[in-house]
C-alpha cells in the first residue's frame, strides 16, 4: 500500500430540528472533532440545515444560499480548520415559486464552495404519508466527478440510492460520458431514512452500490426523533469496493418498533476512516465490469 493514497475522512451523524442556529452548532462540533482527528474532509447527512414538521416550514425556512446562515457558517468552520465539507441542505428552487431543491455542497479547505460540485437531488422520496415532491423540485442532471482530498467525489443523495443507475453512471460511466477518463472513486449518500425503510434496505443498498461499482460508499445519516413527526435511522456507514463495511455509527434503539429515541451517543458521533484509492484501482482491475452497451445503450 502506498501511504500517499490513503487519506483520513471522518463521517458525521446529527439530529437536525427546525432550528438552524442549533443544527449549525451541531455540524461545527462534528468538524472540530475531524480535524482534531487528523481528517481531510468531513461528510454530513442530508438536511443537515434543518428538518422541518411541515411542508409549510420547510418552505418558511429555505433561504437562497448567499444568504444562508447556516452555510456562512460552515464555510467558516471549513476555513478554521483548513478542512473539507460535503453537506446536504435545502435551497429554494431558482424557476419554480414555492419549490425547494434538496443540495449536496461540497466546501473547499479555503472555506469556498466549489459551484461546479453542487448536485441537486434527482429522485424525490414519496413513501406513505411523507411527500417530499409536494416541496422539492428534481434536478435535472448528474454532477461530474470532481477531485477532494480523499479522491474524486460522485455525489448523490438519500434517494437516489434506489436507482443504480445513477451509481452506474457516476462510477462506471459509458463510452460517450464526459467523465468517461475521470469516474467517481468515492459515492456519496448523505441521507435521512426513514425507521422502516432504513432498517429494511439501508445497509444492503448501500454494500450493492459499493459492490456493483467497485467504489467506495460514504453514506453520514440523520438519526433520532427530529420532531412529533419525523425520525431517522442513523447507522452512517462507509463501505469498500469489495463491500465490507469499514465504519458503522449508531442508530435507533428500536428502529422496528418504530421508537425514534437515538441510541445513548449516536447523536453527535463521528466515525474515521483511511480511504485506500488503490483499493479502487485494484478491485476494478482485478475484476474488470465489461458492460454490454451494446446491449443496453439507454443506460
Amino acid at each position: 500500500m502506498n501511504l500517499d493514497d490513503v487519506r483520513a475522512q471522518a463521517i458525521g451523524q446529527l439530529c437536525s430540528t427546525g432550528s438552524l442556529k442549533s443544527n449549525l452548532d451541531q455540524c461545527v462540533k462534528l468538524a472540530t472533532k475531524a480535524s482534531q482527528g487528523g481528517a481531510k474532509i468531513l461528510f454530513l447527512p442530508e438536511a443537515s440545515d434543518y428538518i422541518a414538521s411541515s411542508a409549510q416550514e420547510s418552505l418558511a425556512l429555505a433561504v437562497p444560499q448567499a444568504m444562508s446562515p447556516f452555510v456562512a457558517g460552515l464555510c467558516d468552520t471549513a476555513k478554521q480548520h483548513g478542512l473539507a465539507i460535503h453537506v446536504g441542505i435545502h435551497a429554494p428552487c431558482p424557476s419554480i415559486q414555492d419549490k425547494l431543491v434538496n443540495r449536496a455542497l461540497y466546501i473547499q479547505e479555503d472555506g469556498s464552495i466549489n459551484d461546479a460540485a453542487t448536485y441537486d437531488k434527482l429522485h424525490v422520496f414519496d413513501y406513505g404519508s411523507l411527500r417530499e415532491s409536494a416541496t422539492v423540485q428534481p434536478g435535472t442532471a448528474l454532477t461530474r466527478p470532481f477531485a477532494s482530498p480523499v479522491g474524486r467525489i460522485g455525489s448523490l443523495i438519500c434517494f437516489d440510492l434506489r436507482f443504480p443507475e445513477a451509481s452506474t453512471a457516476l462510477a462506471q460511466p459509458g463510452p460517450s460520458s464526459s467523465w468517461r477518463d475521470g469516474p467517481a472513486q468515492i459515492l456519496t449518500f448523505p441521507s435521512a431514512f426513514t425507521l422502516r425503510t432504513g432498517e429494511a434496505h439501508w445497509e444492503t443498498l448501500l454494500r450493492a452500490r459499493a459492490i456493483e461499482t467497485q467504489s467506495w460508499v460514504v453514506a453520514s445519516a440523520q438519526v433520532g426523533q427530529h420532531n412529533d413527526k419525523r425520525a431517522s435511522y442513523g447507522k452512517s456507514i462507509v463501505v469498500d469496493p469489495w463491500g465490507k463495511v469499514m465504519v458503522r455509527l449508531g442508530g435507533v434503539k428500536d428502529a422496528e418498533g418504530g421508537n425514534g429515541e437515538a441510541e445513548d451517543g449516536a447523536v453527535g458521533a463521528i466515525g474515521f476512516v483511511d480511504i485506500d484509492i488503490d483499493e479502487v484501482e485494484r478491485v476494478r482491475r482485478q475484476m474488470p465490469l465489461q458492460r454490454r452497451w451494446d446491449v443496453y445503450p439507454e443506460l
